[in-house]
């Protein structure tokens, strides 16, 4: 069975500029994130610093552009100066967000070299768990003042001359959730970071900060922790942060893969908030949205299983957590959230993939062994390297699909990018039977047309996944036949695809 999808891209419509930053993602001391992930000093490929040169290669086959560090939960109980100086003179200490034992044998310097390595601009969150407004100034003065003073000739002595120039700072991380170390409410979460902004801005009034939201659009106080913490924060921050985790509920694929529908609906709810504080308070500030953890997690399992095990257990170092075994269901998830992210690119100035190694991440590795791409490496990839210049919401017209969360949905999601005679469109199907024969119309005349899709594997199901021993998901061409204005191509069941159009001259 097959349906007709028609997408109507008008090139030369106003749109926002592709947010470069919303490609970011999300390093935390969690799991095996940092210690047999990024860094394995017994690896073959592990260079002076221990690190594994095949996850750099592949984190900058990735694209990313931006990396969220040291936390997540992490950051809520972590001293930044136990991750300073000699390696061999650092504490060990108990992390007690995530049950594990933390060597600090990678910190700031560290990892602002691997991060500068990588290619990522590195966003420092600060924790305001269960410090401060003056740790925060103290970490900020430390990385970016250029000396003379006592913390920044610290880090000269710990053998960074010039600055680090952190542009980026998070504000404290997830303070709404009461699994977090420090939780408080709004109002107090509010004020700590308006005192910590204030004060940051008076050390470097350039940097960027933002202030963290809710931790899910389920959470109770959703909306008026929103309202409370920008009343005290809207003249200090430039973005507001959303937090956004979706799952498969069993027998529910279809309401799973309409997960884009949910994050749309969020980040509108979220525009609006904003929109009316400053209105109260007739703030002239510009506020994004920082999606600043974004995935498909299986939090069902955690919660159920894997959290009771890990926190009944002793205090491992790099433990395996959350190490989510990716399908071609969830790639399609993914990418269709990244259609949204786009889609709202006049609100969302950034936005981070979480994690970036082993903890559901993109790319897994094996102590000793390889380090490979899961599934959901692909549309990010595909994304990432092909989204430029200006963003096209074009004029879908599908097939639908009833859903039991979200109603009913159009079968096909899609966006463009337009950036000179490229023209980019991504699309998600999201049925799961039919294949759907979509035309592809533009306002020019079109040159030439390539299509990639990432779909179910000949002898695969959408349950496929790639593993140390086998990755057979990946990116494979797809037709696409140009004429004139047009460009017809065929989306099989259950795909995401990228088609890339060369507009006439």
């Amino acid at each position: 069975m097959t349906s007709a999808t028609r997408i109507a891209v008008a090139t030369n419509a106003d749109g926002p500029a592709v947010p470069r930053r919303v490609f970011g993602t999300f390093v935390e001391h969690m799991g095996r994130c940092v210690y047999d992930g990024i860094r394995e000093s017994a690896h073959p490929s592990a260079d002076a610093n221990g690190f594994r040169a095949d996850v750099l290669e592949l984190v900058r086959e990735l694209g990313a552009t931006v990396v969220r560090y040291p936390g997540g939960n992490f950051v809520s109980g972590y001293r930044w100066e136990d991750g300073v100086g000699p390696r061999d003179q650092r504490p060990v200490r108990l992390d007690a967000a995530w049950h594990s034992t933390e060597t600090n044998q990678v910190g700031l310097h560290e990892f602002a070299d691997w991060a500068q390595a990588a290619g990522l601009e590195l966003m420092e969150a600060v924790n305001l768990g269960t410090r401060g407004v003056a740790e925060a100034a103290d970490l900020l003065e430390y990385t970016n003042h250029p000396g003379g003073t006592a913390l920044s000739e610290r880090r000269r002595q710990n053998g960074r001359d010039e600055p680090f120039d952190i542009r980026l700072w998070c504000l404290g991380n997830e303070m709404d959730g009461p699994w977090q170390i420090g939780h408080k409410t709004a109002d107090e979460y509010g004020r700590l970071a308006a005192e910590s902004a204030r004060l940051m801005r008076f050390i470097d009034p350039d940097i960027e900060l933002v202030a963290a939201g809710s931790s899910n659009h389920e959470m109770p106080t959703f909306g008026e922790w929103e309202r409370t913490v920008l009343r005290h924060t809207a003249e200090l921050v430039d973005h507001i942060s959303v937090h956004a985790y979706y799952e498969e509920t069993p027998g529910d694929p279809a309401s799973f893969l309409a997960s884009g529908v949910a994050l749309g609906r969020y980040l509108d709810d979220v525009a609006a908030i904003i929109d009316e504080v400053r209105a109260e308070t007739g703030s002239t500030r510009e506020i994004g949205i920082s999606v600043d953890e974004w995935n498909v997690w299986n939090q069902t399992r955690w919660n159920e299983v894997d959290k009771p095990r890990v926190f009944t257990g002793d205090w491992p170092v790099a433990p395996r957590l959350i190490e989510d075994d990716y399908t071609v269901t969830d790639a399609v998830v993914v990418g269709s959230l990244l259609i949204t992210l786009l889609r709202h690119a006049d609100r969302v100035s950034m936005a981070n993939l979480a994690q970036l190694v082993n903890v559901i991440a993109p790319i897994r590795t094996e102590p000793g062994g390889p380090a490979w791409r899961q599934t959901t490496f692909f549309p990010f990839q595909l994304t990432a390297a092909a989204a430029h210049g200006t963003v096209v919401v074009p004029t879908v017209e599908s097939a639908s699909i009833e859903t039991a969360k979200h109603g009913v949905v159009a079968a096909v999601d899609a966006v463009a990018t337009v950036n000179g005679d490229e023209i980019v469109v991504f699309a998600a199907h999201r049925d799961l039977d039919a294949s759907t024969e979509v035309v592809i119309d533009l306002d020019r005349e079109i040159a030439a047309a390539d299509a990639l899709v990432v779909t179910v594997p000949a002898g695969g199901d959408r349950h496929t996944v790639n593993s140390a021993q086998a990755q057979p998901v990946a990116p494979a061409s797809l037709a696409a036949v140009v004429d004139g204005t047009r460009v017809r191509v065929t989306l099989p069941p259950l795909s995401w695809a990228r088609i890339t159009l060369r507009a006439a001259r």
